[in-house]
């Protein structure tokens, strides 16, 4: 991600729904790439399902030595950390794991303890989509992380609602040649999917808990957003799979949560469009022209279709399609250099241009040498080819449902890309029984959003007045949403 202003264009639809967007468009633009390239005929990025042989399930897991490695990670403090009392009163480490010692493959993670009884907190994975995007660059430094960066690129400042007052935080930039994590074997960036990023994200997960045993035992939950719709439940069914080998690192997986995830195609696309009319940005001339032309479920399209997604864009105009009501990233058009405005801005007024102040704070010297990485050209999306990911993650959901697995899937509701719609028509078809009736629920005396709950352990919730990154734009409700997910209870009803 350059830091000269540009102009974003999304690739919305299969087809020609060209969206002009906001700054902060990177995490959707590599999804936009995979689902053009499996509907235009590619057939080795249509996997169905993820599939599992004797040999893939019960192959042995890479362990290394991680002796010393713990204390050679600890972090005394961030550049421009912010001092004073309560901020330094938790560990944060950062480092490389070899997941694959001979073709070089080194995943970089970064991991902040709980300020209090850390020792008895669960362990919570993020992973953030793409697919090819940081989730230390999203996840930590701009939604539910300890820090964010503050306008001049080169300070912090302190998130009050992050999620390490709940959990252990572990982010991890998957898969090599995403963020800081990288492969000596050129190959790696050119044939990766969700195949191997599972089994990665797995062999990473094995001989972390080597490095951390204290938290071998612990409670663990994964999280994420966006393509990690697929990440997340491939990652916890590996997990599911390579617990049942007797000699393996058994890791205590009790849940997982999705916000505004890609877990259905078909389903995902005919909801945007749906999404977009019923929040008055598209005409009735072009919904109606939509459903009457295009047929996503079965893929068999007329021409017309095609037509009216084009319409739908043209009437769309300039708005950030991550959260329809949000302001756009405005700096000078003539600037090459960040744009420092005032620092110490409010977490709950999210600046929508962090991604260049993130971008400026991790390409520092100084930073990269307090996370132990080697030198890097650090940007937000790796440039890395998908060569599998099935149309539909939802066999995989129901399979987690069905081994024990708790299940949440949440929703910012100004999300236009991965829209509420998008995730009500995927989960709808499941055919699970309602076990919860439909209700709000409230954090800091206000509705935060509404949940249900369905029979299996699967819970369905919103978060109001949230986009895409549901910790940025609404940090407290999404607090209060993760807080709940974590204690196996949906968020409170009054």
């Amino acid at each position: 991600m350059k830091l000269s202003v540009h102009t974003c264009f999304l690739l919305l639809s299969i087809y020609h729904l060209a969206l002009v967007m906001s700054c902060n468009a990177n995490q959707i633009d590599n999804l936009n790439k995979l689902i053009k390239s499996r509907k235009s005929g590619d057939p080795s990025t249509r996997t169905h399902q993820l599939s599992w042989d004797d040999d893939l399930a019960f192959s042995p897991v890479y362990v290394g030595s991680q002796v010393g490695l713990m204390e050679a990670d600890e972090i005394d403090a961030l550049p421009g950390q912010p001092a004073g009392e309560g901020v330094l009163d938790f560990n944060q480490y950062a480092g490389y794991v070899s997941v694959d010692p001979k073709a070089g493959r080194e995943l970089f993670y970064y991991f902040v303890e709980s300020p209090s009884n850390s020792s008895t907190k669960p362990l919570l994975l993020w992973l953030n989509g793409g697919p090819g995007c940081s989730s230390f660059g999203y996840g930590a430094m701009e939604e539910l992380g300890p820090f964010r960066v503050n306008s001049d690129g080169k300070t912090l400042f302190t998130n009050d609602d992050a999620w390490n007052h709940v959990a252990n935080i572990l982010f991890l930039e998957s898969p090599a040649g995403v963020g800081f994590s990288y492969s000596n074997t050129k190959s790696d960036y050119e044939n990766v999917g969700d195949k191997r990023t599972a089994l990665d994200s797995h062999t990473f997960l094995v001989n972390w808990l080597e490095r951390f045993p204290q938290y071998k035992t612990r409670d663990f939950f994964i999280a994420g957003e966006s393509y990690a719709g697929h990440y997340v439940p491939q990652l916890a069914y590996t997990i599911v799979t390579k617990n049942k080998v007797t000699n393996e690192t058994k890791i205590n997986l009790k849940g997982i949560a999705i916000g505004n995830g890609w877990i259905d195609d078909n389903h995902g696309e005919m909801g945007i469009y749906d999404y977009l009319w019923s929040h008055a940005l598209n005409s009735d001339e072009t919904y109606e022209g939509i459903h009457k032309y295009c047929d996503f479920v079965s893929g068999n399209s007329s021409s017309k279709c095609s037509e009216y997604q084009i319409q739908a864009s043209d009437e769309l105009g300039d708005v950030d399609i991550y959260n329809i009501y949000a302001p756009l990233c405005n700096l000078p058009s003539s600037s090459e250099t960040i744009y420092i405005s005032s620092v110490g801005s409010a977490v709950n007024e999210f600046d929508p241009c962090s991604d260049y102040y993130v971008d400026a704070y991790l390409n520092l010297k100084e930073v990269q040498a307090a996370l132990h990485v080697k030198p890097t050209n650090w940007s937000a999306c790796g440039d890395v080819g998908w060569t599998d990911s099935p149309s539909t993650i939802l066999p995989t959901i129901k399979h987690l449902i069905e081994s024990g697995i708790r299940v949440w899937i949440y929703s910012g509701d100004t999300d236009g890309r991965v829209p509420v719609t998008s995730s009500r028509y995927s989960l709808h078809n499941l055919s699970l029984p309602i076990e919860d009736a439909w209700r709000p629920w409230y954090s800091n005396k206000e509705v935060g959003g509404y949940v249900a709950g369905y029979k299996g352990g699967l819970s369905f919730a919103t978060v109001r007045g949230a986009g895409h990154m549901v910790p940025s734009y609404q940090p407290k409700r999404a607090f209060t949403l993760i807080s709940s997910f974590l204690l196996g209870k949906l968020p409170p009803s009054s």
